[in-house]
């Protein structure tokens, strides 16, 4: 006999679980919505060649791949030498990996039909062939709001007002908004003449919160055979404090058009947060956001008082849509990891009390004909009154203690023929009282 389980990295919910879930998702809606974004969904499935190149050679693994059906993987065999077969080969299509690069393929595709700037929002699961763990999953859902059709930073900041207002409806006061600028991180590659390993430079400065200043370095010394690099970054992450950090950054970036105008669009966003009353947005230059196509303002969200990692994150990219034929049209967006909030909340108790919903009547018919119950049934049901009708002959003390398991808050004891002014006996769960009423008194 087969053993039950799942793959590892997804889950099964109970209604708990679900309860607590659909709060977080609504919650989040309602604040995307009182933003102004408006939702689309996109399908679980894109072409490979939609996906593929998007996420840096580390993303690019992590695809899940669809395998060709049928007659199509059995001409692949035919037709190939195996020796020479790769794994693409046997595959045309995959799961997504994230809701951006899905986004700006359906923003190319719907562009007529679009007003930009485009505001949207999408919560939808997605899918990683991760190595599971505390926080992470190969399948796992995405809250994302973006702004597509403009360059102005105000969108930034709203952006970074947007993810303080979620985050403290949610009791999660105690975050930090991290936020740097690729233009930075690009110019300051180019001046240790190191452009050739952008990706694999930004991946390994990107762990510094993970494995610490030490490791980091090691790794570039490592990786990267420019010891210029890893002494540039060596000498950055050596300085404390923003306004320190800025002035190293404008010494070394002086002759940078592009490092320049990352420090301008950093500073702009972060003295209009602050004016906004943002208090807890931190400029960190370590920072990098592992994906290939951001290419402005990055940002990432932890919980100060837990190790759980980024519970937010986003960016701008300005070039994503070019890969599929639409040239200067800028967006920006974030991403809430609804699966790490919720692990979080649920760790903190952070949880409104009243989310489980339960019926509030249970039926056991005793009127010797099944009608009664289930006319009774329908009465409550057509006044909007949550009800169920316990389905089987049991003794009274089962269906009392399914009436208890179940949070539900009065039993309805019929023992007679249905009618509107009927009398029953009705059993109130917690206190145990048991009164005679007419059925007109329920609601």
């Amino acid at each position: 006999m087969q053993k039950p389980s799942i793959p590892k990295g997804t889950r099964d919910f109970t209604p708990y679980q679900i309860s607590r879930r659909n709060y977080i998702f609504n919650s989040i809606k309602s604040k995307f919505e009182k933003f102004g974004f408006s939702p689309i969904e996109t399908p679980s499935m894109e072409k490979l060649t939609t996906l593929n190149g998007k996420y840096g050679t580390e993303g690019d693994q992590l695809l899940f791949k669809v395998l060709k059906r049928g007659a199509k993987f059995e001409k692949v065999l035919l037709n190939s030498n195996t020796n020479t077969l790769k794994s693409n080969d046997f595959s045309d299509e995959a799961l997504r990996y994230d809701l951006t690069v899905p986004f700006a393929r359906y923003i190319v595709q719907h562009q007529n039909d679009i007003s930009f700037p485009f505001k949207r929002y999408q919560i939808q699961p997605v899918w990683r062939a991760d190595r599971p763990q505390k926080g992470r999953y190969r399948e796992f859902y995405q809250c994302d709001a973006d702004i597509v059709g403009t360059k102005s930073l105000i969108c930034e900041i709203e952006l970074i007002s947007l993810i303080s207002e979620i985050l403290n409806e949610f009791k999660l006061t105690n975050h930090s908004i991290m936020i740097n600028n690729r233009k930075i991180l690009s110019a300051l590659i180019d001046l240790c003449h190191s452009e050739a390993y952008f990706s694999k430079i930004t991946v390994i400065i990107d762990k510094i919160d993970k494995i610490g200043v030490d490791k980091v370095v090691a790794e570039l010394k490592e990786n990267i055979p420019n010891s210029e690099c890893w002494k540039l970054f060596e000498e950055l992450f050596s300085i404390t404090g923003s306004e320190n950090i800025l002035e190293w950054l404008n010494k070394k970036l002086t002759n940078s058009e592009v490092g320049q105008k990352g420090i301008e669009e950093l500073i702009y966003i972060v003295d209009h947060s602050k004016k906004m009353g943002i208090k807890n947005l931190k400029i960190n230059i370590s920072l990098a956001r592992g994906l290939d196509y951001y290419t402005g303002s990055i940002f990432e969200v932890i919980l100060n008082d837990s190790s759980m990692g980024s519970i937010v994150g986003g960016g701008r990219y300005d070039d994503l849509t070019k890969m599929f034929g639409q040239n200067d049209l800028s967006g920006v967006g974030i991403s809430f990891g609804a699966e790490r909030i919720f692990d979080l909340m649920n760790d903190l108790n952070l949880f409104p009390d009243g989310l489980d919903h339960s019926p509030k009547y249970m039926i056991i018919d005793q009127s010797g004909d099944s009608i009664n119950g289930l006319k009774l049934l329908n009465y409550l049901r057509d006044r909007e009154v949550s009800t169920i009708l316990y389905p089987d002959e049991h003794k009274i003390k089962k269906q009392l203690k399914y009436a208890h398991l179940n949070n539900i808050s009065f039993v309805v004891f019929i023992n007679q023929e249905f009618h509107s002014k009927m009398q029953i006996e009705l059993k109130d769960m917690k206190t145990g009282v048991q009164e005679q009423h007419e059925i007109s008194n329920l609601n």
